[in-house]
C-alpha cells in the first residue's frame, strides 16, 4: 500500500517546494477516494472512535473534555465500553492522509475530525463508508464537506462555528472599542482554502466604511512575525486575525505582538483573550465539541450522519480583557459592557 501525501505550504515541511493552490487542492482531495482501504480484521470488543486533529497531542484538553462528556451522557464513556484512538498531526497537514489511513486500520467506528475542513476532507477521501464527524469554524457546505446543513447526504455531518463568515461583525466590534482604527489589517492563512471568500467578504465591508484594509499573511511562526512588522510599517491601528487552524496554538506569540505593537486586535475565539488579547467574537469551541461527543454517541447507537443537520450556534459570545483596553489606551463603552458575555479584568 502506497502512503499518500499531501503538500501545504504553512502546515508543514514542504515536499514539492510550493504551496498547493485551491483548485489542486480540491482535485487532490477528490482523487483521494482511490486510496485503497485495509481490510476488516476481528471485530473489537468495544467501538473505536478515532480523533484526527491538526494540533499537537494534548491540545485543548478543555474542548476534549466537553467531547467525552457528551459520549458520557449518551452512554458512552471511555475506557469502559467505547475507546479513542487519537492521532495528532503536530500542524503538518501532510502527515493527515497516513494517520487516518492507520485509523482505518484500526477499525474506527466513527472518526471525529478537529481543525477545520481539511482533516474532514482527507478522511472523507480516504473512506465513504466509515461515518465522520467535524467540528469546523468555517462554512461547510462551501468547502464541499456537505449538500447542505440541514441534510448533509453523505458519511460526515458535525458542528460549525461559522466563525469564517463573522469577519464583518468583528470589525464593527473593534471599532466600537477602538473609533479611531480606521487602517485595519486582516490576518489570514494564504493556504486555507477557506480564507478566500472570508477576505472578500471583509474587505467589501471595510472599503463600504470608506476606510483601508491590508490583508497580512502568515503560514507559520517566523511568517507571523513577519506579518507583525509590515503591519508595523504600514502604520495599521487595527487588526482582525481570521479563524485558522494553525494560529491558535500560536496565540501567545500573536498576542504579544499585538501587545509589542500596539495594535487593538478582535479574535474569533476566547482563548486568544484569555491569553491577553483585546477582544472576541464567535461561538464556543466547548460547544462545539460537546455537540459533537453528541453527534458520535448518536452514531454510535446506529443514527446516519446523512440524517443528522451539521449544528450551528444560536448564540455568539463577546469578550473582552478590560486590562489589555486599559494598556492600550481605550476606554471601554458601557453599551459594550452591557452586551458583552465576559469582562476580563
Amino acid at each position: 500500500m502506497h502512503n499518500a501525501v499531501i503538500s501545504v505550504v504553512g502546515y508543514g515541511p514542504l515536499l514539492e517546494g510550493r504551496p498547493m493552490r485551491r483548485r489542486e487542492f480540491i482535485t487532490f482531495i477528490g482523487g483521494a477516494a482511490a486510496w485503497p482501504l485495509a481490510a476488516r480484521a476481528q471485530q473489537q470488543p468495544v467501538p473505536v472512535i478515532g480523533v484526527l486533529s491538526v494540533a499537537p497531542a494534548g491540545f485543548a484538553n478543555d474542548r476534549f473534555g466537553e467531547f467525552r462528556k457528551g459520549l458520557q451522557e449518551n452512554g458512552f464513556t471511555e475506557g469502559k465500553n467505547v475507546a479513542i484512538e487519537y492521532r495528532w498531526a503536530e500542524g503538518h497537514l501532510e502527515r493527515l492522509p497516513s494517520l487516518v489511513m492507520d485509523l482505518v486500520r484500526s477499525q474506527a467506528a466513527v472518526i471525529f475530525t478537529t481543525g477545520g475542513n481539511v482533516p474532514a476532507l482527507v478522511a472523507m477521501g480516504a473512506t465513504a463508508t466509515i461515518p465522520i464527524v467535524f467540528s469546523t469554524a468555517v462554512d461547510p457546505v462551501r468547502s464541499g464537506l456537505v449538500t447542505s446543513l440541514n441534510r448533509p447526504d453523505r458519511n460526515a455531518t458535525g458542528a460549525t462555528l461559522v466563525a469564517g463568515s463573522l469577519g464583518t461583525k468583528q470589525i464593527g466590534l473593534l471599532r466600537e472599542l477602538a473609533p479611531k482604527a480606521r487602517k485595519i489589517g486582516m490576518l489570514i492563512n494564504p493556504n486555507d482554502p477557506d480564507s478566500e471568500l472570508e477576505t472578500v467578504n471583509v474587505q467589501a465591508a471595510v472599503q463600504a466604511m470608506g476606510e483601508q484594509i491590508s490583508i497580512l499573511e502568515a503560514t507559520s511562526s517566523e511568517e507571523i512575525d513577519k506579518a507583525f512588522a509590515t503591519l508595523g510599517q504600514l502604520k495599521l491601528d487595527g487588526l482582525l486575525v481570521n479563524p485558522d487552524p494553525i494560529f491558535l496554538p500560536r496565540r501567545d506569540q500573536i498576542v504579544a505582538l499585538a501587545a509589542q505593537y500596539g495594535v487593538p486586535t478582535i479574535y474569533y475565539a476566547r482563548e486568544y483573550v484569555a491569553a491577553g488579547g483585546l477582544m472576541s467574537y464567535g461561538g464556543s469551541f466547548l460547544w462545539v465539541y460537546r455537540q459533537c461527543g453528541i453527534y458520535v454517541a448518536r452514531i454510535l447507537k446506529g443514527d446516519k450522519p446523512a440524517d443528522l443537520p451539521v449544528m450551528q450556534p444560536t448564540k455568539f459570545e463577546l469578550v473582552i480583557n478590560a486590562k489589555t483596553a486599559k494598556t492600550l489606551g481605550l476606554s471601554v463603552p458601557n453599551a459594550l459592557l452591557a452586551t458583552a458575555d465576559e469582562v476580563i479584568e
